[in-house]
């Protein structure tokens, strides 16, 4: 009988189970039933390489919580990542997204910030947030550590990642003892 170690477990374990939340955000309900939400795994060195641009990024910004969520990224087994094509109207007319009318959203000048683009039509954010809110609770079912990270979605975005999506959300993932997403010290 072939022998598999905890840690070899553990790492196949988070990694079904993050194909799993892949599910829930998937299956997650959306408004007026238009799936504009994408998801992608990412692991090992693309991982990585996004953690060094969160590291970047709190260095541009002078934010320290950029370092700190990056050196918890860098100690998850994988991260995955959610966004939400926020640029297309649910046809309401809300105006919840600033604008009078769908019509108007729709023909206004899309601007790219710091992290995102927008105008966001605010049902396309509230479609992400369930999302993100059903890939969380399969995580927590699964007994899987993770964190929604505003952080290292943005870092994501910038890098290319769910180039389709107006905003971009990241949750890693980890299995140890103690969570490494709660009671963090913040960098000095």
């Amino acid at each position: 009988m072939p022998v598999v170690t905890s840690k070899d477990g553990e790492k196949q374990g988070l990694l079904r189970a993050a194909e799993l939340m892949m599910v829930s955000c998937r299956t997650a309900p959306k408004s007026g039933g238009v799936d504009d939400v994408e998801t992608l795994l990412v692991t090992g060195y693309e991982k990585d390489e996004i953690a060094t641009e969160m590291e970047k990024m709190g260095d541009e910004r002078k934010i320290d919580g950029f370092r700190r969520d990056a050196d918890s990224l860098r100690r998850s087994e994988a991260l995955l990542l959610a966004g939400v094509n926020g640029k297309r109207s649910y046809g309401l007319s809300c105006g919840a997204c600033g604008h009078s009318t769908c019509q108007e959203f729709d023909a206004a000048a899309r601007i790219t910030g710091h992290d995102f683009e927008g105008p966001t039509c605010v049902f396309k954010a509230i479609d992400l947030g369930i999302a993100l809110g059903s890939a969380v609770k399969t995580a927590s079912y699964l007994n899987v550590d993770n964190r929604v990270m505003y952080r290292a979605g943005t870092a994501a975005k910038r890098l290319g990642y769910l180039a389709g999506s107006s905003v971009v959300m990241g949750i890693p993932i980890s299995a140890s003892g103690k969570s490494i997403y709660f009671d963090r010290k913040w960098p000095k």
